[in-house]
């Protein structure tokens, strides 16, 4: 008798994938583009200056090693900010302020889950879409799991709408500042233009994403076995409950305390750049000051800060070992190569397919650059000149740019913050990608539609910077060069 196939443990695949990106350093041509500095003093490359190195270097299985450590220290930021929120989250659990929230929202929406998942999808997408917020939403994984697990539901419905949230903000983005308007500014093309159409397909898009979990959540709760996930313990430890305390004063006074902390996160991101350090801080005072409100001895909070911290232990090493994928990527100098690779193809075919070309190709170097910065930072300005030579508005590229990035950001194992959200629910990544796969192909039809709609109706064509037809053939002849 065959045995079974067994998937692999997510830590297995992804430093699988490390492997073949070794091997795909030695197979891929290496060259690089020349880069200049931007007045924000970010690296842009410059079109047209692609070269080969001179002398290909190969790495070895010890660069492959060593690169672990190295991957562990690029993304200490999200692995700290995660360390912090467990902590502090179970902190404010002891409080029994967390419990007490599940047990208001089950009694207010027990019998109505979809409405819940819809507000969740809703209201997250929102703020994705705005602020460009994806890690701030690590805090309430748990606390969807307890809810979900209350309401007869599982951990892959928690995590499915906070992730499609997070993806489709990302994805349709009205004006979020570290994708939207980084991928416009070098686009040349003026900041919050064509918002109209946006603004038009946030709620279409939402729509798909609620249909998709909430189909899977109905097949749950009507039959658990139906569950991607039932054959894998709770995440909860045990810490499930089955009733629940009355949510009183302090409670409502801490909760109020998470928001202000939630609110001054979101100012310093919008006003001075904050990002994970910063954030951090935030949580960290706020566990401080829930201690205080919440009457909890010191030592107390300190027990509950590790035992959260040692929960998410996991979850930290997934988001270490999928950075180093990107990291292999940039040390063997293939990056810029697939880049030009797949940026090539477009200038052969018309402009509605290139317009749905250039989705494609932002959403397969998503995987490589999981920055969504940093991904407008290496292929908008390529993609700019290159939309004009094809006749796509650059608005269009942009947007085939943030389509891209988006919603390919709910499914990229290199993506840490998704690593995260998973890891904490504990979701198997094979299993995510189960679930998530036919969502994402569901929203990629609709973008392709949105797309081609956007070019025929000459979409961002009003405010098209004018370019030269002797810049557009020089752009041409080094492109293809």
């Amino acid at each position: 008798m065959k045995k079974a196939f067994k998937v692999p443990h997510t830590l297995t695949l992804l430093f699988g994938m490390m492997i073949v990106a070794m091997i795909a350093t030695w197979i891929v041509p290496q060259g690089f583009f020349q880069t200049e500095l931007t007045e924000s003093g970010r690296s842009v490359v410059v079109p047209g200056t692609y070269e080969l190195v001179e002398e290909r270097e190969l790495l070895t299985p010890w660069q492959l090693l060593t690169a672990v450590p190295r991957a562990f220290a690029a993304a200490q930021d999200i692995i700290f900010f995660v360390f912090i929120v467990g902590g502090v989250l179970a902190i404010a659990r002891r409080t029994g302020t967390v419990d007490a929230l599940i047990g208001r929202l089950l009694e207010k929406h027990r019998d109505r889950p979809e409405k819940l998942i819809f507000m969740v999808i809703f209201f997250f997408s929102l703020a994705s879409g705005a602020i460009g917020t994806a890690g701030e939403y690590i805090p309430f994984v748990l606390i969807l799991v307890a809810l979900c697990k209350a309401m007869k539901l599982d951990s892959m419905t928690a995590v499915g709408m906070t992730v499609a949230g997070y993806g489709v903000g990302y994805g349709v983005s009205a004006f979020n500042p570290f994708t939207v308007l980084i991928a416009q500014g070098i686009a040349e093309v003026p900041p919050y233009s064509g918002l109209w159409l946006r603004l038009a397909i946030i709620l279409p898009f939402v729509l798909i994403a609620f249909h998709h979990v909430w189909s899977y959540a109905k097949k749950v709760k009507a039959d658990p076995s139906q569950s991607l996930v039932a054959d894998l313990p709770c995440p909860l430890n045990g810490q499930e409950q089955a009733a629940y305390p009355q949510l009183n004063g302090r409670h409502r006074l801490i909760l109020g305390t998470f928001l202000v902390t939630i609110a001054i996160a979101i100012y310093g991101i919008s006003q001075y750049g904050w990002y994970l350090y910063e954030l951090g801080a935030c949580f960290v005072g706020w566990g401080l000051l829930i201690t205080v409100l919440g009457r909890l001895k010191f030592d107390e909070a300190a027990d509950s800060f590790i035992e959260g911290v040692k929960d998410l232990t996991t979850t930290a090493v997934l988001i270490g070992i999928a950075r180093g994928i990107a990291l292999i990527l940039e040390d063997g100098q293939v990056l810029h190569s697939i880049v030009n690779g797949l940026s090539m193809p477009l200038s052969h075919v018309p402009a509605a397919l290139s317009a749905v070309g250039m989705l494609i190709i932002q959403t397969i170097l998503n995987l490589f650059v999981p920055s969504g910065s940093g991904q407008a930072f290496v292929t908008m300005p390529l993609m700019a000149p290159l939309s004009d030579l094809v006749g796509v508005p650059r608005q269009v590229a942009v947007l085939a740019y943030q389509f891209g990035d988006g919603f390919s950001n709910m499914i990229v194992p290199t993506n840490a913050v998704l690593m995260g959200i998973i890891g904490i629910a504990g979701v198997p990544y094979d299993r995510w990608f189960r679930f998530c796969m036919p969502l994402l192909i569901k929203l990629m039809l609709a973008c392709t539609v949105v797309l081609v709609l956007a070019v025929i109706f000459g979409y961002g064509a009003d405010y098209q910077p004018e370019v030269t037809a002797m810049v557009l053939e020089s752009s041409l002849q080094a492109h293809i060069g």
